[in-house]
């Protein structure tokens, strides 16, 4: 006799809180890769020799292998089965950090660098996925939120665990500390988590995965080699229209195929909308904001790289102290997720223009702000994440993480690149000269009033910079709060 399966997802897996924590160690593990290795560029360039298009590409082959593969690998979950997947994504990310820590030339730690980032794109899908299988109705929205949790503290830790470990070890070991995480994962997985996947058993959509790995490929590599080749550039120009072409050919091709990897109906419904639009925006002014930050702290208040990554620490401890403390699910219920949504992005937006104005010449504001920003992050970011699954029927729950993972990606990059421009161009205005960064423009400087002149346009352009960002995320709040406030009223209907 077969075993109630319906009925143990219905209630909730009675081991569910323990396999939550064992996918969120998996999660945040991949996470960090994304900056950890940031910290590590010196150490890089002086033992493997690497070039500088060497190491762009050693930190880029990770998030672009990881974003062009995430609709795939969610679709691929949902087919063949969530655990084995996550299974796979382990062992791909545990073999992949081995290879990376033991590397001895820089094309074999790219290569190693992609490899995880195709365990990367299966561990991200499959986590999200198995929460809501295996969590009611009446416990997802906590779950998410610490699922959501873990999100935000490995983008916010990395770098400060990667100045922690480069101070104590090697450059590998950055890598190699991946790895009994990754044993340990894979134990408990195979012992803990139930088996999900889509019961219809779809044909499995080859093209359509194709043309989404292609497209979303491109289109991250336009947004990651813009601010180095120029948005002008043929590189960038190429790229950015190769993956425009393509994802177009991807959207005509999944509304005529009958099994479609990515069912476009769903950008119809106005609480999936909404919800996407949300969810790039936040990730557009979280990456956007840490990006400015670290540079301010270092450049302009004159701290070393680990004293900044610390004085970063309190955004995602506030992350961490609201949802442990269970304040951003109880949030939810009661205000609804539209009014919860717009509560959290506008913390965020104020919490952004507090580090603009109030943060310019010292870290009092500037810290006030991350409190601000971490409280924004910690009630928009679950309350999204659950309106884009909530949106999806449950056997596609693999795509829908998918889908949230991508909007991450997508959100991240554009908040690096648009902010970054915004801070370049104001600088340069400031600053005729033909340096093209700050310290480069300091080097050039002849007096300390010009170098003081100089730390002040810098820190101009931050600032303009952010309060960019603080208004196309309140923008973004809005629209977000509106197209789910009208799904909801016309659910009522």
């Amino acid at each position: 006799m077969s075993a109630p399966a319906p009925v143990t997802v219905s209630q909730g897996h009675p081991q569910r809180w323990l396999i939550l924590g064992v996918i969120c160690l998996a999660q945040l593990t991949v996470l960090l890769d994304n900056t950890v290795l940031n910290v590590a560029i010196p150490s890089l360039t002086r033992e493997l020799g690497a070039a500088t298009s060497d190491i762009q590409w050693m930190i880029n082959a990770y998030s672009l292998v990881q974003s062009g593969l995430l609709l795939t690998a969610g679709s691929a979950a949902d087919r063949y089965g969530r655990k084995k997947l996550l299974m796979a994504g382990l062992a791909l990310f545990g073999v992949g950090s081995l290879v990376a820590g033991l590397a001895t030339t820089s094309a074999q730690l790219i290569a190693a660098r992609a490899g995880m980032g195709v365990g990367g794109a299966l561990l991200i899908t499959t986590t999200l996925a198995v929460v809501v299988q295996i969590f009611d109705d009446s416990e997802r929205v906590k779950a998410i939120g610490l699922w959501s949790t873990v999100n935000s503290l490995g983008f916010a830790v990395g770098p400060l665990l990667g100045g922690v470990m480069l101070d104590h070890f090697w450059w590998g070991a950055i890598f190699l500390i991946n790895i009994p995480v990754a044993a340990i994962g894979l134990v408990a997985v195979l012992a803990l988590v139930p088996e999900s996947k889509n019961p219809q058993g779809d044909r499995p959509d080859l093209l359509g995965a194709l043309l989404s790995t292609i497209g979303m490929t491109s289109v991250v590599y336009a947004i990651i080699s813009g601010p180095d080749h120029g948005w002008t550039s043929a590189t960038t120009l190429t790229s950015a229209a190769v993956g425009a072409v393509v994802l177009t050919g991807f959207a005509v091709w999944e509304l005529r195929v009958p099994y479609p990897m990515l069912d476009m109906h769903f950008f119809r419904n106005q609480r999936f909308t909404g919800a996407v639009a949300g969810a790039i925006l936040v990730a557009f002014g979280m990456a956007g904001s840490l990006f400015l930050l670290t540079q301010h702290l270092q450049f302009v208040l004159g701290y070393d790289p680990l004293e900044a990554g610390l004085r970063t620490a309190p955004f995602a401890l506030t992350i961490v102290a609201l949802n442990l403390t269970g304040v951003s699910a109880k949030l939810l219920p009661r205000a609804g997720t539209p009014l919860t949504i717009a509560i959290g992005m506008t913390c965020l937006a104020v919490g952004l223009a507090a580090i603009a104005v109030l943060g310019r010449h010292g870290y009092g504001g500037m810290l006030a702000g991350l409190v601000v920003m971490g409280a924004g992050v910690a009630f928009a970011m679950p309350a999204m994440a659950n309106a884009v699954m909530s949106a999806i029927p449950p056997e596609k729950a693999g795509v829908g993480a998918g889908i949230n993972g991508t909007l991450a990606e997508f959100g991240q990059g554009l908040g690096v690149a648009v902010l970054g421009a915004v801070l370049n161009s104001r600088f340069a205005a400031l600053v005729p000269v033909a340096a093209a960064s700050l310290p480069a423009a300091l080097a050039q400087a002849g007096s300390a009033q010009e170098r003081a002149r100089i730390t002040e346009a810098f820190a101009s352009g931050l600032e303009s910079s952010q309060l960019v960002g603080a208004g196309a995320v309140l923008l973004g709040g809005v629209v977000a709060a509106v197209l789910l406030r009208r799904a909801e009223q016309a659910e009522g209907a």
